[in-house]
């Protein structure tokens, strides 16, 4: 089984006449429903409203097949990011947090330990952005590393970031993540004098097993200590970009499930870094043909 930890709200998204869609959304969210969507066990870690957007995002949680019996609930309102997409597709984000839910995710609603058959976490996004939140994300993978695989997706949303914890935050966090999943655009937030072949080495050297980058439209880029693998992205008819980095990253802990590799330890040789590559660059350009995050299924892939 994989826990994602962190936040999930409603993406308000631009129509283009004026007026707003509601579509479910956040990092974490669309990790957990693309993750059970591919076939793989899947609990949700985080903080639900009772209000009804709330509860819709827990019934769609479900419907998707994800365990949400670690989640918490409360009157708190439903987080909201307001999402402007452009000619391109690609989405940015307001957000409406202050007394929201998401945020309001803390220590003591952490499981004492998870289940046995836990073999990975995923964090990210919000949830190392917005306290109490990010406090807790950061007891749970210092509290985990070692023990099962971790891996940290930083989408960096710099609009939001007002914390000035938050940078040494992020840093204390890669070096105990096996996996560090990051765009371009994250890595030259945080190491802008560096191109991201160069940032992926530091993160290595920091302590991660895996670094991948993803580049759009390009593909994604894949380094080990001794490997470096690139592949090309299939190419789509981009309607937005929602959601894609979070199908991508999902996709990418399906196929380690799959061979069996969700393990602190992990080691894959060429042809499996270059197949798990392949294979979430699919799935993310599956995503990128639709309207909002909606994450494929398994069988949409074979």
């Amino acid at each position: 089984m994989i826990v994602v930890c962190g936040e999930a709200l409603i993406d308000m998204i631009d129509n283009g006449d004026g007026t707003q869609r509601p579509t479910p959304g956040g990092g974490p969210f669309n990790t957990a429903r693309a993750l059970a969507r591919l076939g793989v066990p899947t609990a949700f870690l985080g903080r639900l409203s009772t209000d009804a957007l709330g509860r819709e995002l827990a019934g769609i949680l479900e419907s998707d097949g994800v365990s949400i019996s670690m989640a918490t609930c409360g009157p708190e309102p439903t987080t909201i990011a307001v999402a402007e997409v452009d000619g391109d597709g690609l989405a940015e984000y307001q957000f409406v947090v202050d007394g929201t839910s998401a945020p309001n995710f803390t220590i003591p609603m952490l499981p004492d330990s998870l289940p046995d058959e836990v073999d990975a976490i995923h964090v990210g996004t919000l949830g190392l952005a917005l306290e109490p939140m990010a406090s807790t994300v950061v007891e749970l993978v210092g509290r985990e590393s070692g023990r099962r695989l971790v891996m940290l997706d930083p989408n960096v949303r710099p609009g939001l970031i007002s914390d000035p914890e938050y940078r040494g935050r992020l840093e204390s966090v890669i070096p105990l993540s096996t996996v560090v999943k990051a765009s371009v655009a994250d890595l030259e937030w945080l190491y802008g004098e560096l191109d991201y072949e160069a940032a992926a080495e530091r993160i290595l050297d920091a302590g991660a097993r895996l670094v991948i980058v993803t580049l759009g439209a390009s593909g994604a880029f894949g380094a080990t200590a001794k490997l470096r693998v690139r592949v090309d992205a299939p190419q789509v008819e981009v309607v937005d970009t929602i959601g894609a980095g979070d199908v991508f990253g999902a996709a990418c802990l399906a196929r380690l499930f799959e061979s069996e590799r969700l393990v602190p330890e992990l080691d894959l040789d060429a042809e499996e870094l270059r197949s798990l590559l392949t294979f979430a660059c699919k799935a993310a350009s599956v995503v990128c043909t639709r309207v909002g995050a909606d994450p494929p299924w398994r069988s949409e892939l074979e």
